[in-house]
């Protein structure tokens, strides 16, 4: 069964990507696993549970996603290993249960191309690698396709060009803020990634947001919780004060790709207890204990 949550006229739908156990360091930074670790599970390994999983959001007719989880497939063993993969993504058979194809997704918002998100936008065809969405517009911010066409040191090992060379032609690039749809706005940020970006729904006076990699899980609330994979962290840091201060006092809604437990979360404003949300159905592979303590309260 797949999760759904009814956003007005909105429909969101997860697909079920590749499930991870993701060295804490990785994504709580400098944050010591002494204070994290009463927020967030964790094995004997000091890998937390994460998840790649794309939403899909059917809306007057058509089929939008947000990023593309991993396809296992083209990953190596070592990469498997190092990555941490527990469970291949399953989203071609998700999507069959919709009744739809790869075929029928018409646009995808891309939050930036890291290879936990830009890998299943391409698969080993018949003739070597393919799209995965044809006959979708890729969107993504300006300076997130140039840097993924010009990665730098930091950046070449994720900003692979298997993931992007197949699809270039299907992709269109904004500068700062570009309606998608009515309704739904994608922003330039920056922070996890230079180009990163985040995308805005807004129905009937509410407003949802995906923050992708800024709000990474449902506890890096704290604009300090920043992951040591984020590019540029002062950046991370600043967009995320700047829409917290805007969504906790308004009641937004949040959407997550990465946490393993919920997929959606409406906080109290001090973001210390959930007023509403979305359980992941299916359980996580590490699971919450009695350590974590500070995790968000259901009110």
């Amino acid at each position: 069964m797949l999760d759904q949550y009814k956003f007005h006229e909105m429909t969101f739908t997860w697909l079920n990507g590749t499930f991870l156990a993701t060295d804490g360091g990785t994504l709580f930074g400098p944050v010591p696993r002494a204070v994290w670790g009463r927020f967030y599970p964790y094995n004997d390994n000091n890998q937390m549970p994460s998840v790649s999983d794309p939403i899909l959001i059917q809306y007057r007719g058509k089929n939008y996603l947000i990023d593309a989880s991993m396809d296992v497939d083209k990953l190596t063993d070592k990469s498997i290993r190092n990555l941490g993969v527990l469970e291949a993504a399953t989203i071609g058979n998700d999507l069959a249960e919709l009744g739809l194809t790869y075929d029928d997704i018409d646009v995808v918002m891309m939050t930036h191309m890291h290879n936990d998100h830009a890998n299943g936008l391409t698969y080993y065809g018949e003739n070597g690698l393919v799209s995965r969405f044809p006959n979708a517009t890729i969107y993504m911010s300006e300076v997130e396709w140039d840097e993924v066409r010009h990665p730098n040191r930091r950046t070449r090992n994720t900003y692979l060009k298997e993931n992007w060379e197949p699809i270039q032609d299907q992709v269109e690039t904004f500068k700062e803020v570009l309606e998608v749809a009515p309704g739904i706005t994608m922003e330039h940020t920056g922070g996890h990634s230079n180009g990163h970006a985040i995308v805005r729904f807004e129905q009937a006076g509410e407003t949802a947001l995906h923050m992708g990699d800024i709000l990474i899980s449902s506890v890096h609330t704290n604009p300090l919780w920043v992951g040591a994979v984020d590019d540029y962290p002062m950046d991370s840091i600043a967009a995320k004060e700047r829409l917290m201060a805007e969504a906790l006092p308004n009641g937004y809604k949040f959407l997550f790709y990465h946490d393993p437990f919920y997929r959606m979360i409406q906080y109290s404003e001090d973001a210390k207890e959930i007023v509403d949300g979305l359980k992941r159905s299916k359980p996580s592979l590490i699971p919450l204990t009695e350590q974590q303590d500070k995790y968000p309260k259901e009110q």
